[in-house]
């Protein structure tokens, strides 16, 4: 994880010297729920599940643990070097996809509507989420999806959606990322790990959608950072492991603007949006429309 921060220029005397590491923000993910990981304390704050509807606190795959300590795991058992974006952000939990990462609309919007009555209750200003359709679902399908991570932005909520990983051809941005509101997110490699490993890496899904929209928005490093491990619940695993995707790009900008919203917390969605557009690092414009991260500049809201 201290690879992608340098990457993105994270340290910067705005989140170092003044600490704006999420304190007073909450932040909801969408995923495959999440395990009392020692990174996490105390600052789950609700979860519920839509695919098994267990009561207890889990995560059967490791996919959102992971995905959860990306943007806001406190780095505890790891002296800090594997700590999130906003290790001091409250997380909200809604497990919507089973143990092999797969799910349906039905529980993606079952989980989107019950997180819209939280907004007030839990205050809850981000929505991370690392789901993408697979290519062939029926475009009436898509657009319910789509409609409903859109009511998420209308009520004022900063949504940040991966782009898949069905790329890198145009036209496979998988919905929701394809919604012109919400902010999506795709995948660059670390340069450092080039040549390194059998993780193929211009997998990050690439626009324009079927609408001509411009997409994904920006793109993060995604491809082999290390996160928290969701099996490590069972004491006898790493409490770290490595994971790739655009699933692991998109919690490195929810944590960013929860870096953001901890300095400025009366910015408004579309406030955050503009400031990413205007603090990103030219690149690829095929694989990211406004470019690269850059947390410093993000920050500071300046190039």
């Amino acid at each position: 994880m201290n690879a992608a921060k340098e990457t993105i220029n994270y340290y910067c005397d705005d989140i170092i010297k003044d600490g704006y590491l999420g304190q007073g923000i909450t932040a909801a993910v969408l995923d495959t729920g999440i395990t009392l990981h020692p990174d996490f304390d105390s600052r789950i704050v609700a979860f519920k599940d839509f695919v098994n509807h267990r009561v207890e606190v889990y995560d059967d795959s490791g996919h959102g643990t992971h995905v959860a300590g990306i943007l806001g795991g406190s780095g505890k058992m790891s002296d800090g070097r594997y700590a999130g974006m906003a290790p001091n952000v409250k997380l909200v939990i809604a497990k919507v996809l089973d143990k092999d990462g797969n799910g349906n609309v039905d529980a993606i919007v079952d989980g989107i509507g019950w997180i819209l009555k939280l907004i007030q209750t839990q205050d809850i200003h981000i929505v991370n989420i690392s789901v993408g359709t697979h290519p062939g679902l029926e475009r009436k399908e898509e657009e319910r999806l789509i409609q409903s991570v859109e009511k998420l932005w209308d009520a004022g909520v900063t949504v940040v959606v991966s782009s898949g990983n069905y790329g890198p051809k145009e036209r496979t941005v998988a919905a929701p990322g394809s919604s012109r509101k919400v902010i999506t997110v795709g995948a660059v490699n670390l340069p450092e790990r080039n040549g390194v490993g059998k993780r193929r890496w211009d997998y990050s899904g690439r626009g324009p959608t079927e609408n001509c929209v411009v997409k994904p928005d920006l793109v993060a490093p995604g491809t082999y950072i290390t996160s928290c491990n969701g099996a490590y619940i069972n004491k006898w695993k790493q409490p770290y492991t490595e994971k790739s995707g655009t699933s692991m790009a998109t919690p490195i900008v929810s944590g960013a603007v929860a870096c953001v919203l901890s300095k400025y917390p009366d910015m408004s969605n579309v406030e955050v949006k503009l400031r990413l557009r205007e603090s990103c690092v030219p690149y690829n414009s095929s694989v990211g429309g406004w470019g690269i991260l850059n947390m410093k500049w993000f920050m500071e809201g300046k190039r």
